[in-house]
């Protein structure tokens, strides 16, 4: 997959951004020597990118989050080396920016620096499976409100439709319909369709800009 410097990702609760920043960092190490993801939600997710710590070290990525991520400390702070996305630019970031419109606020303090260098995607991630994201409507209504907390426009969509582990190939291929219609509404292009790795092989043929994902697993 093609990325600029810096990759944005956006989604309501339950939408899998982080799953899709995790496997973004990865498939982005294999292309450039140095990466980073950082992870701006301070609002309680589902999951943390620090829950892959272990695995970034191993491949070499760096992580740059609250020290508080993981505990049970809810604390909205944002680490020091969040600035180090603008002033290193020989480094490729993924950041994980959080839930909804409060997630988006703590991308202020970077956002005019970000836009400023010119070198950035921000990716909305959807998923037709959470409650108040199952039709496209209703969708657009909460990107519109990321959007105007974070001051940036989206630029892509990630379809990230699903039901984890349970997911089915006739989930994925039902989905396609829900992310084209927000595409034509938005303007936005889908940048792929992201799915768990064992259904690769069975919808590779049939979806495009296929995207596989290891799942994340949760630390308690």
């Amino acid at each position: 997959m093609i990325y600029k410097r810096i990759t944005l990702l956006c989604g309501h609760y339950g939408s899998g951004k982080t799953n899709v920043a995790v496997n973004m960092a990865y498939d982005l190490k294999n292309q450039f020597e140095k990466v980073a993801i950082a992870d701006l939600d301070i609002v309680n997710p589902y999951f943390r990118t620090k829950d892959s710590a272990n695995e970034f070290m191993e491949k070499g990525i760096e992580l740059i989050c609250s020290d508080y991520a993981g505990s049970n400390v809810d604390i909205p702070a944002l680490p020091q080396q969040i600035y180090s996305i603008c002033d290193q630019k020989d480094k490729r970031v993924i950041i994980d920016v959080g839930g909804d419109d409060r997630g988006a606020l703590a991308l202020g303090r970077i956002a005019p620096s970000i836009l400023e260098e010119n070198d950035y995607e921000m990716i909305f991630v959807i998923n037709c499976f959470r409650p108040l994201t199952r039709d496209a409507d209703s969708t657009i209504e909460i990107m519109k409100e990321i959007e105007n907390a974070a001051n940036m426009k989206f630029t892509a969509i990630v379809n990230n439709s699903n039901l984890g582990e349970e997911t089915k190939a006739e989930d994925v291929l039902k989905s396609l319909a829900y992310a084209d219609e927000i595409s034509k509404k938005t303007g936005l292009p889908i940048k792929c369709t992201s799915v768990y790795n064992v259904l690769y092989e069975g919808l590779k043929d049939s979806v495009s800009n296929i995207f596989p994902l290891n799942l994340q697993k949760k630390i308690n």
